[in-house]
């Protein structure tokens, strides 16, 4: 029925208008009663209709009636088709007489047009967020007041204004907007920048929006803006934060990668006119402090921070002055500074001397004055040859090899030591699997008596037999499990394996009583039941305990704490032989010998080394300086070796390579040796040999193995 739909009369069949190009782009209605009309009295402009010059500053005229379904204008047509209708219904009316159906529904789509109409105009004036009509010059027809307070200007001041007097058109989306005005696009939204009276910076997000006439055509736009400004601070602070440390206000580690990945990727991209792919080159120096851990334990960390403060502003103040050189924090007391333009590793190094000057200089720290030094770690190299992953992951190491060099120093990246650390650690990490792959392998180097010239044990040394470097000697992997701990397990392999050889031997050659030593790092002690491992390894295998003996170096013997003292006891106490080994390099308390439970000293093969000069006699004439050093090992051997027997101790040297060598330590008395000239570390069938001829061909003793 009539009325029961806004505005659906508008295009009854009895009801003709017109469009008017002046006026078909407005998307809502703009009311106004035509004058004399039968609305009746008190219902034109001064009744409370609503214009929009009045209410937003529309450049719309009053007095013409607009369709509210496509917005064209509702001429005098109207007006007559009313009158015709109330003819043909016998002119009634709806006063005394009453009007006819048809000019009661008139009035109500004039109602109608005008209840839409004030809808559309509190909607448009009211709206928190601004809106704007442009026409196709980019000119404002009409504003809403919540735009014109947005860059504090008044809405009459800006009808007629050019847009790009408040927005401002760079990095406008030309794009979007050709398609847009083209009719190829409905809308698109954007965050810009607007132009307040008072100077400052509106940030604003607009939705620009197609209005189409009558037939469909592209015919005005529709902006809404919405101020982001606070959104906008927000988000610059928390980006800031988010690459900023709280503490010091330095570049944070997620910042220094962000600008060295941009330096990376622009120099790849576009290597530029000034030089050649090649020569475009970064470099880092990566810094920590020196004892700063110390001083937090000392002085407590409100003292470690403010020292991290003071040291972050002298960096700043002395190495981020221009846009190539970046200071960031990358952790606790590490610091970086980025070259993303280096002229070469002289640069940088010269960089790093002037970080260690700057740091010198004592800080004062809240009544504390706190000198300090820092070890920096310098990488440069052609951005064509490396990563941002890998140049950081280099200079940290390089720092290391630094602060392992003595400290308060520079150390320039090395690709030969990098190769050799990365090796160390591809060994460190392949440890572990590799005894579960049954990799390694034991080799056996035959102890001699000097007195009588037969075979009394051997140690057990252990091989890796790496795939991909092949056989690796003790030294090249010892020391890396001990770092990680895989000592323990490949520890208690090597001694329950050598038990298991031992007790071969004693079932083949019952009468020789042939003993196996085996190598007893510290940390075994430390981080496992040795004496539970030992004794397990003895009931599996069968093999007494006198003829096992454990060879721990002096150092790790006598160190602080009594647990290694304790385990040894309780191995001696079971009936395992304890020798110490490299005795003469590490503590030499001679004064603990007398307490200590051990039964072999094992000599330094440094104190050996004097034995391979011809012996005194054989020296006429002035003695030399090796010469003299010579009789000083041998006086030196001849002691040790004494005071040891005095102790009721074995001795055994190292490293004996020919027969004068063996001739003059047994006139010192010492008890066994090994080494090339008695038999080269071999199989376990090697010493069975030995033990089957008696004992070992010393004439070809140094070709076996």
């Amino acid at each position: 029925m009539p009325g029961q739909n806004e505005g659906a009369d508008a295009h009854h069949p009895g009801v003709r208008h017109e469009e008017s190009p002046r006026h078909r782009h407005l998307a809502s209605p703009v009311l106004e009663p035509v004058a004399g009309s039968a609305t009746g009295p008190g219902t034109g402009p001064a009744a409370g209709a609503v214009t929009a010059l009045g209410a937003c500053g529309t450049l719309a005229e009053p007095e013409l009636l607009l369709c509210p379904t496509c917005s064209a204008p509702l001429t005098g047509d109207v007006h007559r088709d009313r009158d015709r209708d109330r003819d043909l219904t016998g002119g009634a009316g709806t006063g005394d007489g009453g009007t006819g159906r048809e000019g009661l529904g008139a009035d109500r789509l004039l109602a109608a047009l005008r209840a839409s109409e004030s809808r559309f105009r509190a909607a448009f004036c009211d709206a928190v967020i601004g809106m704007a009509l442009i026409d196709a010059e980019d000119r404002i027809i009409e504003v809403n007041p919540a735009f014109a307070t947005l860059i504090g200007r008044g809405v009459g001041d800006l009808v007629r204004t050019h847009l790009h007097e408040i927005i401002d058109p760079e990095g406008m989306p030309d794009r979007l907007f050709s398609e847009l005005v083209h009719g190829e696009r409905e809308r698109f939204r954007v965050e810009k920048q607007l132009k307040h009276r008072e100077g400052h910076t509106v940030w604003s997000k607009v939705t620009v929006s197609l209005i189409r006439d009558g037939a469909g055509a592209p015919l005005y736009t529709l902006a809404l803006v919405e101020d982001i400004t606070e959104q906008r601070r927000l988000g610059d602070r928390l980006e800031y934060q988010a690459l900023h440390d709280p503490l010091t206000r330095l570049p944070n580690r997620a910042y220094f990668f962000e600008r060295l990945d941009a330096a990376c990727l622009a120099r790849a991209e576009d290597p530029g006119p000034a030089a050649a792919p090649d020569e475009r080159r970064v470099g880092v120096c990566y810094l920590d402090l020196d004892g700063f851990a110390a001083i937090n334990e000392a002085l407590g960390h409100h003292i470690g921070d403010q020292l991290l403060i003071a040291v972050a502003t002298r960096l700043r103040r002395g190495f981020d002055g221009h846009d190539t050189h970046l200071v960031a924090r990358m952790g606790g007391d590490e610091f970086a500074v980025l070259v993303t333009d280096s002229l070469g590793s002289e640069q940088l190094t010269e960089l790093a001397a002037r970080i260690l000057e700057v740091l010198e200089r004592p800080f004062d720290i809240a009544g504390h004055r706190l000198v300090i030094t820092a070890s920096v770690g310098v990488v440069e190299r052609s951005v064509h040859e490396t990563t941002p992953t890998d140049l950081v992951k280099d200079a940290d190491a390089t720092l290391y090899w630094s602060k392992a060099d003595g400290r308060a120093r520079w150390t320039l990246y090395d690709p030969d030591r990098g190769a050799h650390q990365l090796t160390r650690q591809l060994l460190a990490t392949a440890l572990r699997p590799a005894l579960e792959r049954g990799e390694f392998t034991i080799e056996y180097q035959p102890l001699v008596g000097l007195a009588d010239g037969t075979v009394h044990g051997a140690e057990a040394l252990v091989r890796w037999r790496h795939p991909r470097y092949g056989t690796l000697s003790p030294d090249r992997f010892i020391p890396l499990a001990e770092e990680t701990g895989a000592i323990v397990p490949l520890g208690t392999w090597v001694l329950e394996e050598s038990c298991r050889q031992a007790r071969q031997w004693l079932t083949e050659f019952p009468e020789t009583e042939t003993f196996v030593s085996v190598n007893l790092a510290a940390r075994q002690i430390w981080d496992s039941d040795i004496v539970a491992d030992v004794a397990r390894a003895l009931e599996r295998t069968g093999l007494p305990a006198r003829l096992l003996q454990l060879e721990i170096t002096e150092s790790a013997l006598l160190g602080p704490g009594g647990r290694p003292l304790q385990a040894l006891q309780a191995l001696a106490d079971m009936g395992v032989r304890i020798a110490i080994d490299d005795f003469g390099t590490g503590y030499s308390n001679l004064a603990y010998l007398s307490r200590l439970p051990v039964h072999v000293l094992k000599l330094d093969g440094t104190f050996i080394e004097g034995f391979r000069e011809p012996a005194p006699a054989d020296r006429p004439g002035r003695p030399e300086l090796g010469s003299r050093r010579s009789d000083a090992d041998e006086q030196i051997v001849g002691a040790m070796v004494q005071l040891a027997h005095t102790l009721g101790l074995t001795v055994t040297a190292e490293g004996i390579e020919s027969a004068a060598q063996a001739e003059r330590l047994r006139l010192t008395g010492c008890d066994t040796a090994q080494g090339w000239y008695f038999a080269r570390p071999g199989e376990a069938e090697l010493v069975a040999a030995i033990l089957r001829e008696g004992r070992p061909a010393l004439d070809g003793g140094s070709r076996r193995g």
